[in-house]
């Protein structure tokens, strides 16, 4: 088969039109063109992890009815005989004395969380103490430091003291000079 040529008129109307606009897209079409939905887009990348976080716990939810509800779902109509119950009410099946080494493994367990509470106040006030102890350090230091400061400020601005001829102002720094004499005496 051989391919039949269009005449070079007809295809150039063809990509006028295609040019123009033509019957390409629909209005709806050409505004939804530009906005696309791969784009990364954090606030739906979160309402989706939340999502699928409520349905874990939904699944787990009903998993944790459906397991009580087999456990607690005995039928009541059965009847039981006296001989039956005899040997249930003066021995002591496995079950009740597993329920039993249970309550004593709760109750254990209730007393060394209570000592670990305890122990984990008695740690909380000593770091509490000590970081009072700290800051009281560190305070003291601060006001030290900010003394001796404006002690230091006080004596530049009296070195630098000037005349109204520009000379240094002698007296205090024979001043000084005599302090430093003082103190290394004494």
């Amino acid at each position: 088969m051989e391919k039949q040529l269009k005449p070079k008129h007809e295809m150039m109307k063809k990509n006028q039109h295609k040019r123009l606009g033509g019957m390409g897209l629909s209005l709806e079409a050409f505004a939804n063109a530009k906005s696309k939905d791969n784009q990364y887009n954090p606030a739906i990348i979160k309402k989706q992890r939340e999502l699928y976080r409520n349905a874990k716990h939904v699944s787990k939810y009903k998993k944790f009815v459906k397991k009580e509800g087999e456990k607690y779902n005995t039928p009541r109509n059965i009847s039981i005989s006296e001989e039956e119950l005899k040997p249930q009410v003066f021995q002591r099946s496995e079950q009740d004395e597993g329920e039993l080494r249970s309550s004593k493994e709760k109750r254990r367990k209730k007393k060394v969380s209570q000592s670990l509470m305890q122990e984990y106040e008695k740690k909380r006030q000593e770091e509490e103490k000590a970081r009072a102890e700290r800051e009281a350090i560190a305070k003291a230091k601060r006001e030290d430091r900010e003394r001796v400061e404006a002690q230091r400020k006080a004596l530049k601005e009296k070195m630098l003291k000037k005349t109204r001829s520009g000379q240094p102002v002698m007296k205090y720094r024979l001043e000084h000079l005599l302090q430093g004499i003082q103190n290394s005496s004494n």
